[in-house]
């Protein structure tokens, strides 16, 4: 006899979290649910965190790309979205997962650094200041609560080494807004390849910058950074594509 199992017994609770407040969460293979969490989900990448992918496997974009990820148009953002590919074969678990541990712990994407904590963006419509809002996330499979030191959200973020890609995040998103406002849907093809130039293949974006060949390059924000400062180029990158496509030079 088949029984289907309870939804509210596998969705994932998120518990507010007040910005001091603190909680305890500790992860290792100690755990007896470790690894659990790398399998079976859509890891979307942001740019950042395919930047630093790509870095600590000493991969181009191209090679990235085949190897590890699919590539998209998202149907919030309408802009190219990059996931890790999961394998059937392996249960779908994480490309990176290895029974010890994760493989690019060091480099690894910045939702995996948040977990358990979750991170929301307000803007105030009064002053257009923006704050933070935390939750827990809280699964039934998870055993890593209670357990570790207490920390605070943001104790937490500093400790996982999130900020940085929290920050490259946050810019993004500052993107896809305006994008959403000004020009709703997905863009035209040729304008999608240049976004994924700017976002993930910065080896091209560097070559068409130097050769003067990208579209309002001329009227930039910002001069070309060190051809060695990727995480440079990223952020050049997101000011071209608000300037060539959406005519905002913020």
């Amino acid at each position: 006899m088949n029984i289907e199992s309870d939804p509210s017994e596998t969705e994932p609770e998120l518990v507010a979290l007040a910005p001091e407040e603190r909680f305890q969460f500790s992860c290792g293979p100690d755990v007896a649910c470790f690894n659990h969490c790398c399998q079976d989900l859509i890891q979307a990448l942001t740019p950042y965190d395919v930047l630093m992918l790509r870095t600590h496997l000493k991969l181009s974009w191209p090679e990235f790309l085949e190897r590890y990820a699919a590539l998209y148009t998202g149907p919030g953002s309408g802009l190219p979205v990059v996931s890790l590919r999961f394998a059937p074969s392996r249960e779908r678990l994480c490309p990176f997962v290895t029974p010890s541990g994760c493989s690019v712990y060091a480099s690894r994407p910045v939702s995996c650094r948040l977990y358990p904590v979750a991170r929301a963006l307000h803007r105030s419509r009064q002053d257009g200041r923006l704050s933070e809002h935390f939750a827990l996330i809280r699964e039934a499979h998870c055993k890593g609560f209670d357990q570790g030191p207490a920390m605070t959200a943001h104790q937490w973020i500093a400790s996982q080494g999130a900020r940085e890609g929290l920050e490259a995040s946050d810019r993004l998103m500052a993107l896809i807004a305006l994008k959403n406002r000004l020009r709703p849907g997905r863009l035209a093809p040729e304008e999608e390849k240049w976004v994924v130039m700017a976002f993930y293949d910065l080896d091209r974006l560097k070559q068409e910058a130097a050769a003067g060949h990208l579209k309002g390059t001329h009227v930039s924000v910002a001069p070309l950074p060190d051809t060695a400062d990727d995480f440079a180029w990223l952020n050049w990158g997101l000011a071209w594509v608000r300037r060539a496509l959406f005519g905002d030079a913020r």
